[in-house]
């Protein structure tokens, strides 16, 4: 089949070009036609206008014209930008690239002709241009010319020419064969074009009308298939395999929650019954436990750990980090142990000796209860009677993983997938379409909420005094920075020269230390042991400390240059305090001064609800910066946007339910899930 040939059995892409293709993640011709221009990224050669006829209210316009020159320059506060200068011979344009977009600037120089997007005011000698988009105009290209033309991702030296000119060979072999990725009754049902001509409207429409219906189709075609095989993977999952039974809640159930050092809350207590009851059920349970910050999630899993053991069965618990797996060991044993529990923990730093006494009791079913990172799925680790799977910040686990997990069992167990990112409704629908799902919300007793704090970079002395102030009382401290070291491409604080900077000066004489990705795992775990216990004071570190990091004593968190982070990552990095009883303190910091970075600092200075931030985060930054489909085994969403296509993400999940429900109509999706361009979708179906 021609679209799985290589890219560089088209015309004019040598061994280079290839390359640079790969960049882009495009390997074959069907590769090519699978790449869609940027997101509303065409150009109408109809609106290019001379520089003389621009306005000057802000607005985005096109221009072309000749460079005249690209200059290095600094501001009034000392802050490098590039300025190139274009000129059309009606008059001139200053366009301005700071921070990160200074680099783009490289692959220009005076005479050349480019056309550029970009929003224009006024100036004093010439028209300015800010958030400015440019692209060469490749020989042979006139754009005089009227017609829409698509704008693509370039890598490397690859022009928007050699990309369009690979596209048009690559249609016109389409043109000759392209079975159909769809059902043909479907395909007819709701009006969608034909498979081929919505190829063709998409990389060159003739008119934007048949632009956005070739968007319809491969909206509609990504979300129905990615929810078919979801259906495909849950129906497989719950009906083709045993599970196991469990019996109503026991005597060591009820020892471990005598034992809780406090009593559930009625969030816990209704996800405790949703989760015990799947149990009972013979079918597997394959449930999303959603717990904001601190809400308790493992005391829930605790109980349904305890619920397997006392039903003769074993239980497991994955998570991500050696530090997180630590705590979840020392808080299992505390409820656990007491009711007659054993529960051991098994990660790459677990001695020779005493792993191999935990494999076998693993073995011969003497532990009840591990607790484990990534290895608890080698090979060489096996249990008698796994029934229980219970994996912790499920995102940074891929399904693959989870399933070789599951896969150590005779039987189907039942699964519990936690995690403290709260998911909108939404997303869920697409990342956890498999699972059952259930929230917690609210703080155990005995918790305040933390005070959430703005300040420009003006305070940042003040600031640092009440670290100092904290300390002082016998607290301790984060300090997180975006970066590890300084970059020249990013405008943002790096935890190294921070660091520096306070053991130097406002925190000389503290015990303050550094923790980032790059350090070895030996040095992350000394540096979060000495955190943890105490002899460190204040920690300064980059994200690493984002998740599963629990140290009461810690009351107050700085976040340097917050406007670089999310709000959802804002909001898990703020629960790393607040675990003790006493007032606990975040504070933001920033010079930011784009209109969408201080919203974003607002709504998380006023509001604590997880899920209402992460509502707003997909908002403000889309689904795909949020959560990363790609880290669960999902095929990546190329066109469709979750948020903005809520209501076909809904048909489709109806539509995707009704096909594979029938048989007839699974076959159907089978077969052309077989002619999809790559194996994306393959992937999901095991095929």
């Amino acid at each position: 089949m021609w679209w799985q040939l290589p890219a560089s059995e088209l015309k004019g892409i040598g061994p280079k070009k290839a390359h640079e293709l790969r960049k882009l993640n495009i390997e074959t011709i069907g590769d090519i036609l699978g790449n869609y221009p940027r997101l509303n990224s065409y150009i109408d050669y109809s609106e290019v206008k001379k520089i003389s006829e621009l306005t000057t209210g802000g607005e985005r316009q096109l221009f072309a014209g000749e460079i005249v020159s690209v200059v290095e320059k600094f501001s009034q506060k000392g802050k490098r930008y590039s300025l190139i200068v274009v000129t059309d011979g009606s008059a001139f344009a200053e366009i301005y690239f700071f921070a990160r977009q200074r680099f783009l600037t490289r692959n220009f120089a005076a005479g050349s002709k480019v056309l550029v997007t970009g929003r224009v005011k006024p100036g004093r000698t010439a028209r300015n241009v800010t958030e400015a988009v440019l692209q060469p105009i490749g020989d042979g290209e006139n754009i005089k010319e009227p017609g829409i033309l698509p704008v693509y991702s370039l890598a490397g030296s690859l022009t928007q020419t050699d990309l369009r000119k690979a596209v048009r060979q690559a249609l016109a072999l389409a043109a000759g064969e392209l079975p159909e990725s769809l059902p043909a009754g479907l395909v007819a049902a709701r009006g969608l074009p034909g498979r081929f001509e919505a190829l063709s409207s998409i990389h060159f429409p003739e008119s934007f009308a048949k632009l956005q219906a070739a968007k319809n189709r491969f909206v509609f075609e990504e979300l129905f298939l990615l929810q078919c095989g979801l259906h495909y993977y849950r129906h497989h999952v719950k009906t083709d395999k045993n599970g196991v039974k469990h019996g109503r809640d026991g005597a060591l159930v009820a020892a471990a929650l005598e034992g809780l050092p406090f009593e559930l809350t009625a969030m816990q207590k209704k996800a405790w019954e949703e989760i015990s009851l799947d149990m009972q059920d013979a079918r597997p349970m394959h449930r999303l436990l959603q717990g904001d910050v601190g809400s308790g999630k493992t005391v829930v899993s605790a109980l349904a750990l305890a619920k397997t053991a006392e039903n003769g069965f074993q239980g497991c618990i994955m998570v991500p980090t050696e530090i997180l797996a630590q705590q979840h060991y020392a808080t299992l044993e505390e409820y656990l142990k007491p009711a007659g529990c054993r529960v051991e923990l098994l990660t790459s730093s677990t001695r020779a000796a005493a792993r191999k006494e935990i494999l076998r009791g693993l073995a011969d079913g003497a532990i009840s209860v591990v607790v484990g990172t990534h290895s608890l799925i080698q090979n060489e680790v096996a249990f008698k009677s796994l029934a229980l799977v219970v994996t912790d910040e499920q995102h940074r686990f891929g399904v693959e993983q989870r399933a070789r997990l599951a896969n150590k069992s005779n039987f189907s167990p039942d699964v519990l997938v936690m995690t403290a990112t709260p998911i909108p409704r939404t997303l869920a629908l697409t990342v956890y379409g498999d699972l059952d799902v259930s929230v917690m919300k609210g703080l155990p007793p005995g918790r305040k909420p933390i005070m959430t704090l703005c300040y420009t970079n003006d305070k940042r002395a003040e600031v640092y005094a009440g670290v100092l102030r904290e300390v002082g009382k016998g607290r301790q401290a984060y300090v997180v920075c975006p970066l590890i070291e300084e970059s020249e491409a990013v405008e943002a604080s790096s935890a190294s020269a921070v660091h520096q900077e306070l053991v130097q000066g406002p925190l000389q004489g503290v015990s303050c230390a550094l923790l980032h990705g790059r350090m070895k795992d030996v040095e992350k775990e000394k540096v979060m042991e000495g955190f943890v216990s105490g002899e460190i004071s204040v920690l300064v570190a980059t994200t690493v400390i984002e998740v599963g990091v629990n140290v009461p004593n810690a009351s107050l968190m700085v976040i340097e240059t917050a406007d670089r982070f999310g709000l959802a990552q804002l909001h898990q990095l703020r629960g790393r305090v607040g675990r003790g009883s006493e007032q606990s303190y975040c504070v933001m910091l920033t010079d930011a001064d784009k209109p969408e970075a201080l919203t974003r600092l607002q709504i998380m200075r006023d509001c604590s609800d997880g899920f209402l931030l992460a509502e707003k985060d997909l908002e403000l930054r889309g689904a795909g910066q949020l959560f990363g489909l790609r880290q669960h085994g999902l095929p990546d969403l190329r066109i469709a946007d979750i948020l903005q296509d809520m209501d076909v993400l809904i048909e489709a999940r109806d539509l995707a339910r009704r096909t594979m429900s029938d048989p007839k109509g699974a076959r159907e999706v089978e077969a052309a899930i077989k002619y999809q361009l790559d194996d994306r979708f393959c992937r999901i179906f095991n095929l």
